[in-house]
């Protein structure tokens, strides 16, 4: 008796073994963690690079969320795999409001099957993994979820054969302005951030031309900038390796505006204001491109805060071996920091202008929405642009579902109240 007893336990134990390790299917698809995945609560928990690797993992308040997004509907089968590991550890799992327990120990294989759930309609799949008990100080790291079922057909959208570091911080969208013909000298735009959409490494670019931008920036919880930046005609990440005669020049200096130089995106001369700008607030950002009939061109950049009533000058620089007037006057949104990558983020631009070397003053009422590289590969999804009410807007991040068409065109109403501004210059 006994004997069978101990018998029907070891069959009931390799059963539960077999089903935690159930076998993969043929068609299952890897959706890595590096560049899909983010510490989302407990974040002293958990590190991920910003290559998006899991550098540790040691508290169980810290949930690390991933997304996949799916275009068909039916059953899909999710399994993890870690790194090799020589304890047992157990984690929760969950997604599509249901949660699952798995437990982890040493194999040659390390491959675990999760559980499968139904998915009702094509969209974005968040997966969360909290851990539950270890041995050791730290919780497996997870390398990859692998998926299966109807629903794991392709396409799929997430980060693969891609640069982990951008997908993460997600795509940036842009709205580019149509210019009436002949030279133009001076861009008017007005922006709006709302309420909650102003996340830490959020870059607000309310006045971009063709050799460089001017925007808002939330740099850190405490910190906020006007940021004002010229590219060099110099191409270079380095700006060290810019030769004397092709160098960004400071011309002016507003009052407490910071002067320096920037890279790894070609580089040039930068300048930017700490100022605590608000969310909900409307900014109003002037720019102005002038040749000075030399060979070379003046920029120059102003805002407008309404907590203090004025105008204050960023800065001007003098582009050399540049002879043009504004062209591409556009704006755009981005997140700079890749562990903010999947958080929401929408902005405003309102009664854009423009004014003419002749001195006539032009409303501007059509844009065309475009989006950058991360978009195109379709690693992210999650972007959109267009009209709503009199202003355009931008939006990313958030793993939305909806998604804008390269190339949008959108017209807004005209407002007919021309910028209340004397030109500076």
């Amino acid at each position: 008796m006994t004997k069978n007893l101990s018998l029907i336990l070891l069959i009931l134990l390799l059963g539960s073994c077999r089903e935690n390790r159930m076998q993969l299917p043929e068609d299952g698809i890897s959706v890595p963690v590096a560049g899909n995945t983010y510490v989302t609560e407990g974040m002293e928990g958990a590190k991920i690079s910003n290559r998006g690797e899991i550098n540790s993992w040691t508290q169980p308040d810290a949930l690390l969320s991933t997304w996949f997004k799916v275009s068909n509907p039916g059953k899909l089968q999710l399994f993890l795999k870690t790194k090799p590991v020589e304890t047992s550890s157990t984690v929760e799992v969950s997604l599509l409001g249901k949660s699952f327990t798995v437990k982890i120990g040493k194999t040659e294989e390390p491959v675990f099957h999760v559980g499968t759930v139904t998915v009702t309609e094509s969209g974005y799949i968040r997966v969360d993994a909290k851990g539950l008990k270890k041995e050791t100080s730290e919780f497996p790291f997870i390398t990859e979820y692998l998926i299966a079922g109807e629903a794991a057909a392709e396409p799929l959208h997430f980060v693969r054969d891609f640069e982990t570091y951008w997908g993460l911080r997600g795509p940036s969208v842009h709205m580019s302005y149509a210019l009436p013909e002949g030279n133009v000298e001076y861009f008017y735009n007005e922006i709006t951030v709302p309420e909650g959409e102003d996340k830490t490494g959020s870059y607000f670019m309310t006045n971009g031309f063709g050799e460089g931008y001017c925007g808002i920036q939330v740099n850190s919880e405490k910190e906020r900038r006007v940021l004002f930046s010229v590219w060099s005609p110099f191409s270079t990440d380095n700006p060290d390796e810019i030769p004397e005669n092709q160098r960004i020049k400071l011309l002016a200096q507003g009052e407490g505006v910071h002067i320096g130089e920037f890279g790894n995106e070609g580089s040039g001369g930068q300048s930017y204001l700490i100022y605590p700008w608000k969310a909900g607030e409307t900014y109003k950002v002037i720019t102005r491109v002038h040749p000075d009939g030399k060979g070379n061109t003046e920029y120059y950049a102003w805002f407008y805060a309404p907590e203090d009533g004025s105008w204050k000058l960023i800065a001007g620089f003098l582009r050399p071996q540049t002879n043009t007037w504004y062209k591409r006057a556009h704006s755009f949104l981005e997140n700079f920091i890749p562990g903010q990558g999947y958080l929401e983020r929408k902005v405003y631009f309102k009664n854009q202008w423009v004014r003419t070397e002749k001195g006539d003053w032009i409303e501007l009422t059509e844009g065309v929405f475009t989006n950058d590289a991360t978009a195109r590969a379709g690693v992210r999804m999650d972007y959109a642009g267009g009209v709503e009410g009199d202003a355009f807007f931008l939006k990313n991040g958030g793993f939305f579902n909806d998604c804008t068409e390269y190339k949008s065109v959108f017209t807004r109403q005209p407002k007919g109240i021309r910028p209340q501004v004397d030109t500076f210059l």
